[in-house]
């Protein structure tokens, strides 16, 4: 599979790529910011994720939801995400209403803060505070993608705090903070604008020049704080959680590389082999012969900056202790450290990877999404091409490698949750027996 792509920049710094593929009349509209939640001052968490909600209240010529509204009545979908390092505003359209969609986010670059009010902030500031009450803290285990990264990466480091923010912090961005923010990370020098599917290459970049152009680049970006860390641990770390929940879950994590390298690739493939589908590991001891645990999987968080994460996620089976399930999930990252893999597991989980990603370019909107995150982080989206390449010059020697050097007793970091219907304190007694 070879993915056509074709890359501009605009003189105000905008990157733009291109991929035609005229199979069905849909086209996909993709944009990403380079800022994320690593972006943010300490004193001010939870902008990045606030402000993916603010770009949805209006424009200088676009009213508070009108966005919704063009696009949903002109035959599309839309939305946006918040990641550590990158934030995303995405449409799929009919192929004639891409100018829309472009001007669209056009629109609200160049022109939000004429729309910005202090009615609109404190609306969206109440709506990502019930986001945090109802995915995080009122949520069973929706603490866990905050504390492990709290866990896993120092206090100083741009990836240890919440993504979502926290609620005094959202309490006090004030009006002059949320511009201030905009005006520095919402640049065209500072986004890549991806276009996949079926459109006219000339009138769309006519079409981009017309729109994107005027806008003026940034005055310059912060740096971000220092982001490197050790390649592991040099032990084992845990947090003991007990919640409100009915059955105990486990969360290991462990550095592995960052996105992008041969050791990435390793690391991904160490991953699927562990915890990916049904034939997997995890599944198969688990879930199945052993029925400590409900479910089971494992995954990488993909980060490109620092160091990246290989996490495995297990829930107790019904009657299966804390200790039980923290014990059969570290036997399995022992053997995988000491023993490495086979060859067949590892045909396996490179054909599942394949298989997901070559599907998923198949959709317009999947094909710009990736392209954008390949522009971003390495300035080349044609890296998208190498993928699968990627994966199959990775073998089971390095993906054994990668297991004995990441994922042993040196480079873990545990998350418990417990029930609370037992002390924490014969908790915490009960697991440091377990483990000793």
């Amino acid at each position: 599979m070879h993915i056509p792509v074709e890359s501009h920049h605009l003189p105000n710094g905008l990157h733009v790529v291109l991929s035609e593929d005229h199979t069905a009349p849909i086209v996909a509209v993709n944009l990403w910011y380079h800022v994320g939640s690593a972006n943010e001052r300490l004193e001010r968490t939870g902008f990045a994720h606030l402000f993916e909600h603010m770009l949805f209240q209006g424009s200088a010529n676009v009213e508070a939801n009108e966005h919704f509204e063009l696009v949903q009545r002109a035959g599309g979908t839309l939305n946006g995400s918040t990641w550590l390092d990158r934030t995303n505003y995405y449409e799929t359209m009919p192929s004639h209403q891409v100018a829309l969609a472009l001007w669209l986010e056009a629109d609200r670059m160049g022109r939000m803060l004429p729309a910005l009010t202090q009615q609109k902030l404190d609306t969206q500031r109440d709506v990502v505070k019930n986001e945090r009450r109802w995915s995080v803290d009122n949520q069973p285990y929706g603490t866990w993608w905050e504390r492990l990264p709290a866990l896993t990466f120092p206090e100083t480091h741009p990836f240890h705090h919440s993504l979502i923010g926290s609620m005094a912090h959202l309490s006090d961005a004030s009006l002059e903070d949320v511009a201030d923010f905009f005006r520095t990370y919402y640049t065209p020098d500072n986004a890549v604008l991806t276009v996949a599917g079926d459109f006219d290459r000339a009138e769309v970049m006519r079409l981009i020049a017309e729109y994107f152009g005027p806008i003026p680049r940034g005055a310059g970006r912060p740096p971000l704080r220092d982001m490197a860390v050790p390649s592991i641990f040099e032990n084992t770390r845990r947090e003991v959680v007990p919640d409100a929940v009915a059955l105990p879950r486990v969360f290991v994590a462990c550095r592995t590389p960052v996105f992008g390298t041969d050791g990435y690739y390793a690391a991904s493939l160490a991953a699927a082999v562990l915890g990916l589908r049904t034939g997997c590991r995890l599944e198969q001891s688990l879930v199945r012969r052993q029925r400590v645990a409900s479910q089971a999987s494992a995954f990488t968080y993909d980060l490109a900056k620092g160091s990246d994460l290989l996490v495995v996620d297990a829930t107790a089976h019904p009657g299966v202790t804390p200790e039980q399930l923290e014990a059969a999930v570290m036997a399995e990252l022992d053997l995988i450290a000491e023993q490495g893999v086979t060859e067949d597991e590892v045909t396996r989980a490179r054909a599942l990877i394949e298989t997901s990603f070559v599907t998923s370019m198949q959709s317009a909107a999947e094909r710009a999404d990736q392209l954008s995150r390949f522009a971003t982080y390495f300035g080349d989206a044609t890296l998208v091409n190498t993928q699968v390449a990627r994966y199959a010059g990775t073998t089971a020697a390095a993906v054994s490698a990668i297991a004995r050097e990441r994922l042993g007793p040196h480079n873990r970091v545990v998350l418990l949750y417990v029930p609370v219907d037992a002390p924490p304190a014969e908790q915490a007694d009960a697991l440091a027996e377990a483990v000793a």
